[in-house]
């Protein structure tokens, strides 16, 4: 079979994967308000694990309430969610797919903080104020840095007692493992900031602090970024490069990790993740519930919303885009960490060509590839590429209509010239919110809270 190596097994040192497809972290407000995940989130997970991926990294999970990117998304910061993610495991691995936990602290970096950060400034590495939104935050002192680390731990023993098959770190894309680590965003002067070995002091931490909650036994993996490109916003430093990038992973290996994610990107969304375009229009439709859940962001609002002005957007965004391809920008980044590192590597960053991902795997680049839009666009994509076809009849056409769309709309994909017509599309959108629960009264002497 042409491109074969993408339906072999993926063995990690605890943790075997069926094939080579991982389902990139991806989510959207599908919970309720406390954290606790519902029925429509394993409708979710269920449509990718029954499509054919191999595992399912799980959407940003917060290990704690103020560290949500978004309110109404699940959290793994009480043990009484752990039944409940155990259901969501369940029904995973009803397919045969994996399902690992991707355990998240937003920092400064916030869409909508729901009332747990109403009126409060974001915890992060920095009290500079994030550049793209507008949040403001503070530096956190030395007992929030260790609580917090104790957190992560926490999380990824609720994880394990789910009977999950393991936890990613988002270290990536500007969440708060990324405001530590990076050099154009960290400016502390104790020993979490200055040099690397201290701007890497925090991740290193809590991947100890994992493994002695846990032992070595439970899949362990890391996300990171290959290069930040942070100079997004005039006036940002450029922060990390990829020879950085390459320190990290190996001090990760040495603190017992079992495998790196490699994405791009000092903030998310960025230029290079996702790759592909920026619908403004659509963007400044959903952008309003930003400004009126946060109160910042209104200098990129008037951006979006005024065509005059989105050409000057549309060109601070996209100057970093040139020479970079869309499917495969981050395996450049991938082959050089791969290269330095005995644990498997994978990659994201807009795959939907089989021969791609089997020529990256084959030629070393590699060990498997993380994919979100393209799945969200065919669910089904694993088993298109096992009938033979290269890519889908209908693929992705990376618009980011899905993105824009999230922080007001239910998730799915919104290219609406792959569908018959408006309405197939709205069904197939909310198909996984037809859960029908039983509703019950509450007792007379208090509420009903499960």
């Amino acid at each position: 079979m042409a491109n074969e190596v993408i339906f072999t097994p993926l063995k990690f040192r605890n943790l075997e994967v069926k094939n080579r497809i991982f389902r990139s972290s991806i989510s959207g407000r599908f919970d309720n308000e406390d954290g606790s995940p519902t029925q429509t989130r394993i409708n979710w997970e269920s449509k990718f694990a029954a499509g054919g991926v191999g595992a399912i990294i799980s959407s940003y999970v917060p290990v704690a309430m103020e560290g949500r990117i978004i309110a109404g998304y699940a959290t793994v910061h009480r043990d009484e969610w752990i039944p409940l993610w155990a259901k969501l495991g369940e029904a995973v691995h009803a397919h045969g797919a994996k399902f690992i936990m991707q355990l998240s602290h937003s920092g400064r970096q916030l869409d909508l903080p729901g009332i747990h950060n109403k009126n409060r400034k974001a915890l992060s590495s920095t009290s500079k104020t994030e550049p793209i939104n507008g949040i403001a935050c503070r530096a956190m002192d030395k007992a929030e840095i260790a609580h917090a680390v104790r957190q992560f731990a926490d999380g990824a023993w609720r994880a394990r007692e789910a009977g999950l098959d393991g936890v990613e770190l988002h270290s990536a894309n500007g969440y708060l493992f990324t405001q530590f680590l990076s050099s154009g965003i960290n400016d502390r002067t104790d020993e979490y900031g200055g040099p690397l070995e201290n701007r890497a002091r925090f991740l290193l931490e809590v991947i100890d602090a994992i493994r002695q909650r846990v032992g070595r036994d439970f899949h362990l993996q890391v996300k990171l970024g290959g290069v930040d490109h942070n100079n997004v916003i005039f006036g940002e430093k450029p922060g990390n490069m990829i020879s950085d990038a390459v320190q990290i992973a190996r001090w990760c290996e040495a603190a017992g990790v079992d495998g790196i994610h490699v994405s791009s990107g000092s903030s998310f969304p960025h230029p290079l993740n996702p790759p592909g375009d920026f619908p403004l229009d659509m963007l400044a439709q959903s952008y309003d519930a930003m400004i009126s859940s946060s109160g910042h962001g209104l200098r990129n609002y008037l951006m979006f919303r005024y065509k005059l002005l989105q050409p000057i957007f549309h060109y601070i965004w996209f100057r970093l885009k040139k020479g970079h391809p869309v499917e495969g920008v981050s395996l450049d980044e991938a082959r050089q960490i791969k290269a330095a590192v005995r644990v498997p590597v994978i990659v994201t960053g807009g795959f939907q060509t089989a021969s791609v991902i089997a020529g990256a795997i084959d030629a070393g680049v590699c060990d498997g590839v993380a994919i979100a839009r393209s799945l969200i666009a065919n669910n089904d994509l694993v088993e298109i590429w096992r009938s033979g076809a290269e890519r889908p009849d209908r693929p992705c056409t990376y618009c980011n209509k899905c993105l824009v769309n999230a922080p007001k709309n239910p998730l799915g994909c919104y290219e609406q010239d792959r569908y018959p017509d408006y309405e197939t599309m709205v069904r197939t959108i909310m198909s996984i919110y037809s859960t029908h629960a039983d509703l019950k009264v509450p007792a007379r002497d208090g509420l009903l809270t499960r």
